[in-house]
This record gives C-alpha cells, sequence and structure tokens, in this order.
C-alpha cells in the first residue's frame, strides 16, 4: 500500500472518529422519541428533555419533536418548560419508545413559577450566540403604543438591534439595512413588516407562538440575507378543546378562535384583528374627512392534520390589508399574503423529514384621481417556494441537518395606467424573474464536556431569468452613468447565474460551571435588494435582484462573546463584540431617481462597507422583578468611490450608542408593572451648512454624505395590567386541578411619558419674512400617548 493510500485512509478514520464519536463505543443504545404538546395540544418549541442519570438531553425541534439515544437502561426523563409544570418518567429503555408529553401550564403565583424554557444555564451552555428567543408573555406584558402588542418593537429593545424611525416597522441589525433582515411568518418571506407606514407591525400577538432572532452564527439552513434571520411561528390551534381569546382597545379590536376539527386529531385556528377610527370619520364636520378612510385588517389561520405517528401536515396563511383613503382624491392599498403547507414524517425515531411549499405576495396599488388626472399604480412581488429538510438524530452528541430548496421570484416594480387632459397612458416597467436555490449541510456536535460546535456549508445560487430587459452603461462620469447598449432577454431563458459557498462555524468553550466563552463566524449572500434612500420602510419602495448590472451583496461576520451567569443562574450577563465587512455594497448616487425609473441600476454606487460593535447585556429573565439593560456601541461604515469624493462616511442608521431598560413587576398575583426607557444617538444626515448666490440665484451648500447629527432620540414607557379572578369550571381536568374558565385582564400604557418630541423629518424652507434666511422645521409624530385594553379568554 502506498504513502498516498495510506493517507487517505488515516484521513478518513479521523474524520469518522470526529462525526460519529458516540458510535465508537459498541454499546446497544435505544431511542426516546416524540412530540411534546401543552394541554390544549398546542406543539411547543424549545422544550428541554434530560435524563437525570446521564446528564445529556435534547430540546423539542420547530415541530415539537424530539429524539433522545441512550444505553439499555432505567432512567428518568424531565421535559421542563417555561411557564409549564414540569413532569417526570420513568422507562425501562430496552426497545425504541415513542412518548408523546403533554405539560400543564402551572398556576400564575408568581412565587411559584420555578420552571424555565430551558435548562437555567442554558445561554451558557447552548453553543449558538447572538440568538435572541422572546416569550409572547414577555411582549404583551411591555408598554406599546395605541394598546397594540408589537412584535418589531420589542425586538428593537434587545441590544445591536435598532429602530430604523419613530414612524417606521423596520429595523437594522449590526449595522445592516432594513432590507438585509429576512423576516420569515412560518417559512413565509415577508417582504412589508407595517401597517399604518410603520406604527404597528403586520404580526398579531395573538397568533404568534415563537420568536427567534438570529443576529450572528446564523445556521446554514438559512440564507437570502447578510444581516439577520428573524423567525416567527404561528400557533397550531387546540385539537381537544375550544377556545376564544380577544381584546379590544382604542383604536383597534382582536379575535381569536380555536378548536379540533377531530378531536386530538387535528385543529384550527383563526386570529383576526382591524382598526376601526374609519368608522368615526363620518361624524367629522369636514367633507373630505367624511369620505375618507383609514384603517388596517389581518387574518391569521392555520390547520393541522395527524393522519398517524409518522405522518403530520399544516395549512397556514396570512392576510393583511391597509387602506388609506383621502376623499375621492387619493386611495393607497397595500399589503402581504402568504401560505404555508408543511408535511413532516418521521422515516424513524432519529430521522425526521419536513417539506414545505410556500407563497408569498406583496401587493401596493395608489390610485390619484383628480380634475384633469388620474393615475392608478399597481406593484408586485411573488414568491413560490419548495423545500426539504432532513434532521438526523444520530446520537445525544450529534444533530445533522441536510436540506435543499428554490425560490421563484416574480419583482414587478410598477404598472400605470393614466389620463392626463383626456390623454391615456401606459407605461408598464418590466418584471424581474429569478430563480434561487439552495442546499446545506450542518453538524451540531458535542465534543466533551466543555467543546461543543455547530458547523456546516451552505451553497446558493441565483439565475436571472427572461423575459427581460438590461441596459449596458458607461461610468465613466460617477454624476450619471450613460446608457451604450440594451439587451434583450426571451421568456424563460437564463442569462445570467452568480453561485455563492456560505461557511458556517460556531464553537462554545465552558471555562466553569456557570461561564462560557463562544466564537461564531458566518458567510451570507444576498440577492435580492430594497431601493430606498430613506430610514422609512414605505411601501412604494421597489425591491430588485441582482444581475448582470449588479452583484450580490455578500457579508463575512465573526462574533466573540462571554456569558457568566451569577446568583444560581438568576442573573445572567453576557458581552459580545462583532465585526461585519459587506462587499458590493449598494448606495444610491446623489439625487438618485428611485420610483418607477427603468434604469434603477444607473442610479446605483457599488463599493464596500463594515460594521463593528460591542453589545452588553444583562437580564434577569424570573422573578417578581424580571427584565433586562442592554447597551450597544456600533458603528456603521461606507466606503464608495464615487460617493462622497471616495472618502469614508456613516450609513443613514448609524447610531453609535444605543441603551434599553426593560423592567417587568409583578407588584401582586394580579397586577404587574413595566416600563421601558430607550437611548441612542442621533442618526446621521446630509444637510444644507450654508448657501451662495450666483447670478441672482440661491443655493445651498451640503455637508458630506450623512454628516451632521442634530437630535439624540430617547423616551419613557410604562404600562399597567390588572388581572381579574379567574371563574372556574364546576367539573375538574382528568388530573383533578380546576379547570379555567374564563379569565381577563386590562392593560392601561402611556407611550412617550415625559412627552420627547423626537423628530422623524426636518425640512428647510426660504423664510417667509426674507429669502435670504433659511429656517428649519422639525417634524415628530408622538406627544404622550395614553392607552387601554381589554383582554380576555375562555
Amino acid at each position: 500500500m502506498n504513502g498516498s493510500r495510506r493517507l487517505k485512509i488515516h484521513l478518513g478514520i479521523v474524520f469518522l472518529l470526529l462525526l460519529f464519536p458516540s458510535y465508537l463505543t459498541a454499546q446497544s443504545r435505544y431511542t426516546i422519541s416524540g412530540h411534546v404538546s401543552d394541554e390544549k395540544g398546542e406543539m411547543l418549541i424549545g422544550v428541554n428533555i434530560y435524563t437525570q442519570q446521564k446528564k445529556i438531553g435534547a430540546v423539542t425541534n420547530d415541530y415539537g419533536f424530539y429524539s433522545l439515544s441512550l444505553p439499555q437502561g432505567k432512567y428518568v426523563i424531565v421535559y421542563s418548560y417555561l411557564g409549564y409544570e414540569t413532569q417526570q418518567k420513568e422507562i425501562n429503555l430496552t426497545k425504541d419508545i415513542m412518548l408523546d408529553i403533554n405539560l400543564h401550564a402551572s398556576t400564575r403565583n408568581i412565587e411559584s413559577v420555578e420552571v424555565k424554557a430551558e435548562r437555567r444555564d442554558a445561554n451558557v451552555e447552548r453553543v449558538e450566540m447572538s440568538t435572541n428567543k422572546l416569550p409572547m408573555k414577555t411582549i404583551k406584558q411591555l408598554p406599546v403604543i395605541f394598546g397594540e402588542t408589537d412584535v418589531i418593537k420589542t425586538l428593537q429593545l434587545l441590544p445591536g438591534v435598532q429602530m430604523a424611525s419613530e414612524a417606521s416597522g423596520g429595523f437594522h441589525v449590526r449595522g445592516g439595512n432594513v432590507d438585509q433582515n429576512l423576516i420569515l411568518l412560518d417559512d413565509a418571506p415577508v417582504y412589508n413588516s407595517s401597517h399604518a407606514l410603520g406604527f404597528f407591525s403586520v404580526f398579531n400577538g395573538d397568533a404568534i407562538k415563537d420568536i427567534k432572532l438570529y443576529k450572528g452564527g446564523i445556521p446554514a439552513e438559512y440564507g437570502g440575507r447578510l444581516s439577520s434571520i428573524l423567525d416567527i411561528r404561528m400557533k397550531d390551534g387546540s385539537d381537544n378543546q375550544y377556545g376564544v381569546s380577544g381584546g379590544i382597545g382604542l383604536i383597534s379590536s382582536r379575535l381569536e378562535v380555536e378548536g379540533p376539527l377531530v378531536k386530538d386529531k387535528s385543529s384550527f385556528f383563526i386570529s383576526g384583528r382591524r382598526t376601526y377610527a374609519d368608522l368615526f370619520l363620518p361624524l367629522a364636520k369636514d367633507s373630505l374627512a367624511k369620505k375618507s378612510k383609514l384603517y388596517f385588517y389581518d387574518l391569521n389561520t392555520k390547520i393541522n392534520f395527524r393522519l398517524n405517528e409518522k405522518n403530520r401536515v399544516y395549512l397556514s396563511g396570512y392576510f393583511g390589508r391597509d387602506v388609506v383613503k383621502l376623499g375621492d382624491l387619493i386611495s393607497l392599498d397595500y399589503g402581504n399574503a402568504t401560505g404555508t403547507l408543511r408535511w413532516n414524517h418521521l422515516f424513524s425515531s432519529k430521522l425526521f423529514l419536513n417539506t414545505t411549499l410556500v407563497y408569498t405576495n406583496f401587493h401596493y396599488n395608489l390610485v390619484v384621481d383628480e380634475d384633469l388626472m388620474k393615475v392608478d399604480w399597481i406593484t408586485d412581488i411573488i414568491d413560490l417556494t419548495a423545500k426539504t429538510d432532513l434532521t438526523w438524530f444520530l446520537s445525544p452528541a450529534n444533530t445533522i441537518k441536510f436540506g435543499i430548496g428554490t425560490t421563484y421570484h416574480d419583482l414587478n416594480p410598477g404598472l400605470i395606467d393614466a389620463k392626463i387632459d383626456t390623454v391615456p397612458y401606459h407605461y408598464d416597467l418590466p418584471d424581474n424573474y429569478a430563480l434561487e436555490h439552495g442546499i446545506y449541510l450542518e453538524n451540531k456536535q458535542e465534543l466533551s464536556g466543555r467543546l461543543s460546535l455547530e458547523y456546516g456549508i451552505r451553497l446558493s445560487v441565483f439565475q436571472n431569468m427572461g423575459k427581460s430587459r438590461y441596459y449596458l452603461y458607461d461610468k465613466s462620469n460617477p454624476l450619471r452613468y450613460e446608457i451604450t447598449d440594451t439587451i434583450k432577454y426571451d421568456r424563460g431563458k437564463l442569462f445570467n447565474t452568480y453561485t455563492g459557498w456560505e461557511p458556517r462555524l460556531a464553537v462554545r468553550y465552558k471555562t466553569g460551571a456557570s461561564s462560557s466563552v463562544k466564537a461564531s463566524y458566518n458567510r451570507m449572500y444576498q440577492y435580492i435588494h430594497l431601493a430606498s434612500n430613506s430610514t422609512n420602510t414605505l411601501p412604494i419602495n421597489e425591491w430588485f435582484p441582482s444581475s448582470p448590472n449588479i452583484k450580490p451583496q455578500v457579508a463575512d461576520q465573526v462574533a466573540v462573546g462571554y456569558f457568566q451567569n451569577f446568583k444560581h443562574n438568576v442573573i445572567e450577563t453576557s458581552v459580545e463584540a462583532y465585526y461585519k465587512k459587506i462587499h458590493n455594497a449598494i448606495d444610491f448616487r446623489d439625487h438618485a431617481e428611485l420610483v418607477l425609473n427603468d434604469r434603477l441600476e444607473g442610479e446605483l454606487r457599488i463599493g464596500e462597507a463594515y460594521a463593528y460593535g460591542i453589545e452588553f447585556m444583562v437580564k434577569k429573565p424570573e422573578g417578581r422583578l424580571n427584565g433586562w439593560v442592554s447597551y450597544t456601541y456600533s458603528r456603521s461604515i461606507r466606503k464608495i468611490p464615487e460617493i462622497n469624493n471616495g472618502e469614508k462616511y456613516p450609513a443613514s442608521y448609524d447610531r453609535p450608542n444605543d441603551i434599553s431598560v426593560v423592567l417587568s413587576y409583578n407588584l401582586t398575583d394580579r397586577i404587574n408593572i413595566s416600563a421601558d426607557w430607550v437611548y441612542s444617538t442621533a442618526v446621521p444626515r446630509t444637510m444644507p451648512t450654508g448657501r451662495f448666490e450666483y447670478e441672482g440665484m440661491i443655493a445651498p451648500v451640503y455637508s458630506d454624505r450623512n454628516g451632521v447629527r442634530i437630535f439624540d432620540y430617547h423616551r419613557l414607557d410604562l404600562s399597567v395590567t390588572l388581572y381579574n379572578k379567574k371563574k372556574l369550571q364546576k367539573h375538574p381536568r382528568k388530573d383533578g386541578k380546576p379547570r379555567g374558565d374564563f379569565e381577563s385582564n386590562w392593560n392601561f400604557s402611556i407611550y412617550n411619558v415625559y412627552a420627547r418630541k423626537n423628530p422623524v423629518l426636518i425640512q428647510f424652507k426660504q423664510s417667509d419674512l426674507n429669502s435670504r434666511v433659511t429656517e428649519a422645521s422639525i417634524v415628530y409624530l408622538y406627544s404622550i400617548v395614553p392607552s387601554v385594553t381589554y383582554n380576555f379568554k375562555f
């Protein structure tokens, strides 16, 4: 045998030793697996399952499934989850066992709640870092504007996450733009996450089961965005009892209904909400207000079927609309629609399959109807996705995931039918068609009690597809590119392909019983981008794909963190530092035309960007007083040769200092007081710093790109929740405990307690009294905003 062949064999053995260490100890092993749900049949995500004898365990996946392999023997298996009573099961493991568990909600007595969703030291033990998971119970207790629970605005209180602006549902993560966040609702991408032009998010808190935000160390199963993944899962609905819940607020109301279709085999869930400020407009004295409309509504629904022990089918959907009408002059209608069909299949107790079909649509329609002009503008985005994911629970120390998927993109930037002075016009921007594919392999592996890894690789492929028209540009003049040629492609023709390898790695090393050091690296490719030169996520902002002219944006991020718990894991602390480099970063030339421009690519300027920062957090997740305090120092810098004379400049969302204080105090079993205070450095703007006169004309002199900061942002919010006593049914539950029949609460909140006037816009104009004087005016949205909401459940 030659040396080369011997070396290959040795390397193969080393690989097997690394990948399958638990299989090298010859011993009979069996698997206990199943699903964990609450008493209503709702599958629970992230339930902690462990054995006291072996001190090893597992957690349920996104569909409530778990798998734990152990040597033959007798064990006590413990199931624990936040807000639920811990269950223990004694088993004699002599063969593979399927065991489904129902956890019962714990009583509301504050002092008795000792159960956590994870191990008390899960933040230290788990490999993943730069990840936040928020329980809906916490989100619903925090102060909100107009009484509407808002997932997005709660995320903005976390370290490394910053709001786009006061009137925006967008957010920035670790120096990334709003379009660099992939928002998933039951695996369906959501392109516009805002209602009421940014005042509220599209996510109804009553319909949400689980929320997880990845800021770094992103697993290989995710791709398509540079900065973050926000993974939101809807409720499944109860398969054993009917229930109704909802809330009545000052400007909106909600109603949720759930129950079994076939008891213990299938269930349904439906939740809707609507604002009703428009119902009072006909009472207004102004004739224009009488004819106006202003409201939004949304609907979440889900049904699921348990075909047998090994097959389950889920069908979920979301539909939401915003309607704004100013008399007969202007009408605006926009919203999202999503649909997800999912099939879960168990090949065995260790091999789990999830196949998903996804539909996503974002629609925008603007109508302007004046005496001599009528304009009807329609924009659409449609995504169709098919993907399959396999999870192999190889052993308690190894979980391997593999997946493959493809997405069809149809981006319609604008179709306009207009009539001006009786002359008809038709303007149709060409659709952009593309295919986006992904395939990945990842492994979660525990090498020892101290050292754990999560590593993987993702291959992404992006293909432009006709029917399309693209321009070639002469870029010698940085102020304006000139078109030199036009290329057309027939329908269905694949004419441009980008390929990206995306490695991922996360490492955790325990330095003590309650401390650990973690590090991560991920590379991400982004092929779909947003044309916006403001911080507001307006529906008219245009999404456009990478193309022969626009290369995909590529981000490399490294992060390192230290995690330490104190007082027997009652207090959690962490510090994380990160550095992110973005290649092919996109920005826009000065005075760019972004709306209804079929030559949009000529407005873009390409360069590099980088972001870095450090995040501190102290958190007390449970007890009568709970909450967190976080501080983030971060910078987001761009360097694009054709902007700002080639000099570095801050991004328009660069906020160096960001502080959040979030506290919740249970005064009694029935009274909760919550508060949050936020502070952030002013965002930079390009503003006039002087003026000059030339041949009788006065012109402004502007600062460098984003060279001026004026007003820092800060705000205090308060809320009080009063829980009414439960009215109990006379007949008990199967376990002998009383069954809750009706419960309710009143939530009183004050947004912006000390009436801080945080500007959303600064306007400059010539003085009416002296044309040689320029005046600045500040536009702000809120003073003090009180609200009250009544919530009920039965």
